[in-house]
């Protein structure tokens, strides 16, 4: 993979994802000249014995401890001697007692995407790293040396201090690593890969463990795959609008000109794009039949005898129209499957308005993440270039950017989006699979003429789930702050918290949306062969022949029967003046990638391998890029 250059001013999202998932890195030669600058005037000013926090003093609540010349143990009777100043020793205890997080390892591209921040924001020249210890950090990156680093730990508020202190330890011949498949410990990983141990000076460990890293990589990672999400959750609910024949005047230009939210304006044009070319979209009501269960003799012709299902309409007797004979000259009087209503249900009507809202705060997470890809996140900040400084204070100063509050607001708005994304869809899922609300599919788009068979009904249970799991994990961490380090980091952020959550979350909202691709093509089959086997039938026979399918319609001899069969006929040339019914190209599209995969489900059959293959289709892009190679 081409290397990545750093010079902590031009780090982009995409390129973190590329040194996430294994892209080099190289650094900027003018870069490192800025690290040297603040390195030597780090070192000028303990020669000069000026006090700087986490320099010459402890951290924290250890702030007002002045280190002294020597160690005092070293006085003592048969003490061992560390062999480290006590500038040496201050940086080291820092990491090695702050690396204590718990749980399962973080995914090694977090881990990179962490070390990627690190390099990037050390590289600003503010935070007195040597340009030497900035080079192995680098080097162990480089040659895939991925710390082991528990998810568990961080308050995000002196940034992601026992995460970073994970990585860190490495460095230093600590901690474990993995490294060419194995978990080793950090020294041997190090020995196996070339690379020595480093030992640090002034300020290097405060500025290893202190930042934002953490949840920078995971919100970074997290809006990565949220962006494939969100046009997933597109293509979904435009299969399914697709499936209930649905109306497209809701997302009309105009319409969205009149509340021009970014994500809404955006969402209903991709919807239009998406649907061009349905003729199934817009269909007048009175062409679409509803579903009747298949019985021996529903069809009398060879290959009609083949369907999987029989179909019908009611018809509207004319002393039923009073009132309604404007609509009725519109509209032919059969009841078929679509309602009479010239809108559809909220899942599908306000699409743009849901999936709309959740893109932009997925937009205003890209806005916040690109600030910090390139911002420094350390404390106290190292500004040797200030030439009017008239003491230290005013070249090294203590300030708050390690604060994670910026990251974890934006990612508590991202994480009250993802349930909301997750339900719409279950929603529309549950809308196909219902009798009551599919217009008139067959109840869990299944024949189930035997009354054995349940098709797509617990699909929806587990999609369910998922949202109601989805939901009771939206809470918003960064509300609830638990002060630390003896009360002098008294307010924190948790994003690092809020960002774990959501990048997992992200997962989970993948799965529902493959749940409603799935079960959507189900319907589209459905659908469209229903609405073309009464094409079929139409072009094929007389109005006797769809009379035999139209239900409430006087009896040959009785009164009305030539007006009813006269509306018939009226019915069947429209009918038969059609041409084939088919969903949006793009969806189609989307529909053939999927069957080639998974096949109709004509009759009940196990369905775990087949939902893990959607699922799969998903997670992976292939669905979604076979719809833009179109």
């Amino acid at each position: 993979m081409k290397p990545i250059l750093l010079d902590g001013k031009s780090l982009t999202r995409d390129r973190l994802v590329e040194i996430a998932h294994g892209a080099p890195v190289e650094l900027a030669a003018d870069a490192l000249m800025a690290v040297a600058r603040a390195a030597d005037f780090l070192a000028e000013q303990v020669r000069r014995e000026e006090p700087i926090y986490g320099v010459s003093t402890g951290f924290g609540s250890n702030a007002d401890k002045l280190l002294g010349a020597h160690p005092l143990h070293d006085g003592l009777a048969g003490a061992a001697r560390s062999g480290r100043s006590l500038h040496e020793e201050l940086q080291h205890n820092l990491i090695v007692t702050h690396a204590v997080c718990v749980g399962e390892p973080m995914a090694p591209e977090v881990v990179r995407a962490m070390l990627g921040i690190r390099i990037n924001t050390l590289l600003k020249g503010h935070s007195g790293i040597r340009v030497e210890t900035l080079q192995a950090l680098t080097a162990m990156l480089n040659a895939g040396i991925v710390p082991v680093v528990p998810e568990l730990g961080s308050v995000g508020a002196s940034g992601d201090l026992a995460p970073l202190s994970h990585l860190a330890i490495v460095l230093l011949g600590g901690g474990e690593a993995f490294y060419q498949g194995e978990r080793l410990p950090g020294d041997e990983a190090l020995r196996r890969a070339g690379l020595q141990p480093v030992r640090l000076s002034y300020k290097e460990g405060l500025a290893l463990n202190n930042g934002t890293a953490q949840m920078l990589a995971m919100g970074v990672l997290a809006v990565y795959r949220l962006e494939q999400l969100l046009d997933t959750a597109d293509l979904a609910a435009a299969m399914t609008i697709d499936a209930f024949a649905g109306r497209l005047g809701a997302f009309a230009p105009e319409v969205h000109a009149l509340r021009p939210h970014p994500g809404q304006v955006r969402v209903a044009a991709r919807l239009r794009e998406l649907l061009a070319g349905s003729t199934l979209a817009d269909i007048a009501y009175h062409l679409v039949p509803r579903f009747r269960p298949w019985l021996p003799h529903s069809w009398d012709d060879a290959q009609a005898r083949q369907l999987r299902f029989d179909i019908g309409w009611d018809w509207v007797p004319a002393d039923q129209r009073h009132g309604r004979e404007k609509f009725y000259r519109r509209f032919r009087p059969f009841r078929g499957g679509k309602k009479h209503q010239p809108q559809d249900s909220y899942s599908l009507r306000c699409i743009p308005q849901v999936h709309g809202a959740v893109r932009d705060a997925v937009d205003q997470a890209r806005r916040v993440l690109d600030v910090e890809l390139n911002a420094v996140t350390d404390n106290p900040l190292v500004f040797p270039d200030k030439t009017d400084a008239t003491h230290v204070e005013e070249q090294v100063i203590s300030a708050g950017h390690f604060h994670g509050m910026p990251l974890a607001l934006a990612m508590s708005y991202v994480k009250a989006a993802i349930p909301t994304l997750a339900s719409i869809s279950e929603r529309r899922l549950n809308k196909l699979v219902d009798p009551a609300t599919n217009d008139g599919l067959p109840a869990f788009l299944i024949g189930n003429e035997d009354g054995t068979e349940s098709g797509h009904m617990i699909v929806q249970y587990t999609a369910a789930a998922i949202v109601n799991d989805l939901a009771s994990r939206a809470h918003p961490a960064s509300v609830f702050s638990v002060p630390t380090s003896a009360n002098a980091e008294d307010h924190v952020s948790m994003g690092a918290n809020e960002a774990r959550h959501v990048l997992a979350m992200t997962r989970d909202l993948g799965r529902v949306l493959a749940l409603e691709i799935y079960t959507a093509a189900q319907a589209l089959d459905l659908r469209r062969d229903m609405i073309n086997a009464a094409r079929d039938l139409a072009r094929r026979a007389d109005a006797a022949a769809l009379a035999a399918k139209v239900q409430g319609g006087p009896l040959p001899g009785a009164a009305g029967h030539e007006v009813f069969l006269a509306e018939v006929e009226a019915l069947r040339a429209e009918l038969a003046g059609t041409a084939e019914f088919h969903p949006g190209d793009a969806v189609a599209t989307a529909h053939a990638a999927l069957r080639a995969r998974i096949r109709f489900l004509d009759r009940d059959r196990a369905l775990d391998g087949e939902v893990a293959e959607a699922v799969r289709l998903v997670e992976s892009g292939e669905l979604l890029a076979a719809v833009n190679a179109r």
